[in-house]
């Protein structure tokens, strides 16, 4: 049987403009596009270099799969009159991703990491761009709807790029211009030349063009095309198997390979033999892991995570000799722990820090455990568990001491708290591992760029809502670590009552009881009005009113005996609850006071005051998972 679907390379230019008009399009069961920022970043950088983003898989209209078509987000509305020549089945978010940065030429409604529904211009700074010390991702910067980027809480300007000569005088290149080189080549020439730098600067920008623009030009995209008479069950197959389990290799599977061709096989190392022996994810998976738990709390680092850290070290040392050497600058090799160092780890390198790196990620899991972080389920972030491995292998026995593990606690908090491991953290997790390890152990006294950086605000604590919120899980840890006790047993919640009393986040005030009295849900389901409890506390307190559940407890029954007032105050209050408004069933009263004592207990942990100025945060709450998202979008879009 002939085969019914062809690959081809395509210019990227050429498929962004088949968005444009309309001539390819999407089957309207896709997904919308729920890119957030970093990941565009990411996109742009690999372009820009001219490395493979995957291939794209379309679908030959006018057969018997008569699928509805959809243009892809931000086409004109003109594209919606077109009878489509494709549908595009298997890359759209990439293509929506681009086409937004590129040829729509406006600004791009996207996704921060902390959840904030922001509007960005993308960028390409030159000189990064062109210094090879420099990771690519770090040359793409996203700015505001107004062009300026402001810090120190808008007082001041760090960088205006909101006309043309701005952008001429900063050296930013906008992303929306890459295929339009000699209209921005124009205006920068009469630029330059009315400013008598232009032979300064020309070299640069030729530089530019031929090491940056060119890739963008000249790039090409695989495209598998079905044609049309595949039948429609074939392409819902075909379908799922790509969005599901046709994923491209990893770097672990690319590394594995690498040390076969050495004699070395990776993969035993990670999963063991399938029998006796389980292999490090073994270990990791049962490493601590609690009577009543299935699994630890490493069940998830991946084995690009581990690989991570041991070239973290491996880069750094290569680092160090350079230095030796006398190298300065871009010279200098970076140090990191991103795909492309991966793919580029030797085996010996592999072979010096595994067993470091092990015991990094086994210290890590006795640090969470600390913390009260006992469930994968209530992990802040899952990427921050890198740095913190590779710093805690790189200490060594040093953690042990009070006055080290106190930093690292405050460093852990403010990544947690100041949202600082959302996406795409190559970068911030390379700074942490050249920053803390000597910051924790007082060798140098220069705090580490995740603490500096760190922002939070009291209004946060009211959006909270959402257990997908790393800071939402951060408090809970927070309030089990100061010592909360449970309002029925009065146990403080350590690993033993956590798993044998069933521990979970419920509501103070009833969400029953706050419906009743018309409160809204996005003021009762705040963290502020939750707190940890048992499973079997919280079926005593149901839906009544504080002052009516504080009453059974005291009084007690067949299976639980009466608390007096006075010790059942201080349970209140181990949860940073008064308890004279609980007791009187003010809500309003109790999610001020408790507001405030959370604020509390979160600048005590990240070791700073929150701001407590008057400048907004950029963007939009948007506590949701991607789902959500996707689901406004999808309405907004029809």
């Amino acid at each position: 049987m002939a085969s019914t679907f062809k690959t081809n390379p395509y210019y990227l230019h050429e498929l962004l403009k088949d968005c444009s008009t309309g001539v390819l399009q999407l089957p309207d069961f896709q997904r919308s596009w729920v890119w957030d920022e970093d990941r565009i970043k990411s996109l742009i950088a690999s372009v820009s270099r001219a490395f493979p983003v995957g291939a794209l898989m379309t679908l030959e209209t006018g057969g018997d799969v008569d699928f509805k078509p959809r243009p892809i987000e931000g086409a004109p509305e003109s594209a919606r009159m077109v009878t489509p020549r494709s549908l595009l089945l298997d890359g759209q978010q990439r293509m929506t991703s681009l086409y937004q940065v590129t040829l729509r030429r406006q600004v791009v409604e996207t996704i921060t990491p902390k959840k904030k529904r922001v509007r960005r211009w993308f960028y390409i700074d030159i000189k990064k761009a062109l210094d090879p010390s420099v990771d690519r991702e770090e040359a793409i910067v996203g700015v505001p709807e107004d062009k300026i980027i402001r810090e120190n809480f808008g007082r001041e300007v760090k960088l205006d790029l909101s006309t043309s000569e701005h952008e001429f005088e900063a050296l930013h290149y906008p992303v929306s211009m890459v295929f339009a080189w000699d209209d921005w080549q124009k205006l920068f020439i009469e630029h330059s030349m009315k400013k008598g730098d232009f032979a300064e600067k020309w070299d640069v920008i030729r530089r530019f063009k031929e090491e940056v623009i060119d890739n963008f030009v000249k790039y090409q995209v695989p495209v598998i095309t079905l044609d049309r008479s595949t039948s429609k069950e074939a392409v819902c197959v075909v379908f799922e198997k790509v969005n599901t389990g046709g994923k491209p290799l990893d770097a672990f599977e690319l590394v594995t390979a690498m040390y076969a061709a050495d004699g070395h096989e990776l993969r035993k190392d990670w999963y063991g033999d399938g029998k006796t022996n389980g292999g490090r994810h073994g270990r990791f998976a049962t490493f601590l892991k609690l009577t009543d738990s299935e699994k630890g709390i490493l069940a998830e680092v991946g084995n690009t995570d581990f690989l991570q850290v041991i070239s973290l070290f491996h880069t750094r040392e290569k680092r160090w000799l350079a230095e030796a050497e006398g190298k300065q600058g871009r010279d200098l090799p970076q140090v990191t722990g991103n795909r492309q160092a991966l793919l580029n780890l030797p085996l010996e390198a592999y072979k010096k820090y595994e067993a470091q790196a092990e015991r990094g990620f086994l210290t890590a899991a006795k640090f969470l455990h600390m913390l009260h972080i006992y469930r994968i389920f209530d992990l802040p972030y899952q990427s921050q568990i890198i740095p913190l491995a590779a710093i805690l292998a790189d200490i060594g026995d040093a953690w042990e001491h009070e006055a080290v593990r106190a930093r690292l606690v405050q460093w852990y908090w403010n990544g947690v708290f100041g949202e600082l491991y959302g996406s795409a953290v190559d970068t911030r997790i390379s700074r942490d591992f050249t920053e803390v390890p000597a910051w924790a152990t007082g060798k140098m006294n220069v705090v580490p760029s995740t603490i500096s950086e760190a922002v939070f605000r009291p209004d946060r604590l009211k959006t909270m809502r959402m257990r997908l919120s790393a800071a939402y899980k951060g408090v809970n840890a927070l309030l089990m670590k100061e010592g909360a006790q449970d309002f029925r047993s009065g146990q403080k919640f350590d690993h033993t009552v956590f798993f044998g009393e069933n521990v979970d986040i419920h509501h103070i005030f009833p969400q029953a009881w706050c419906e009743a009295r018309g409160i809204k849900r996005e003021v009762y389901d705040s963290i502020i009005n939750k707190t940890p409890l048992s499973y079997r506390t919280n079926r005593i307190i149901g839906g009544d009113a504080p002052s009516s559940y504080l009453a059974k407890l005291e009084a007690g029954n067949a299976a639980t005996p009466p608390i007096s007032p006075t010790n059942l105050d201080a349970y209140l209050a181990s949860h940073l609850i008064e308890p004279s408004l609980i007791r009187a069933d003010r809500f309003e009263a109790f999610m001020a006071d408790r507001q405030a004592k959370l604020l509390g207990l979160i600048e005590k942990a990240m070791g700073k005051q929150s701001y407590r100025g008057d400048v907004p945060e950029e963007g939009i709450d948007d506590e949701r998972d991607d789902d959500g998202i996707e689901a406004e979008m999808t309405i907004t879009a029809q």
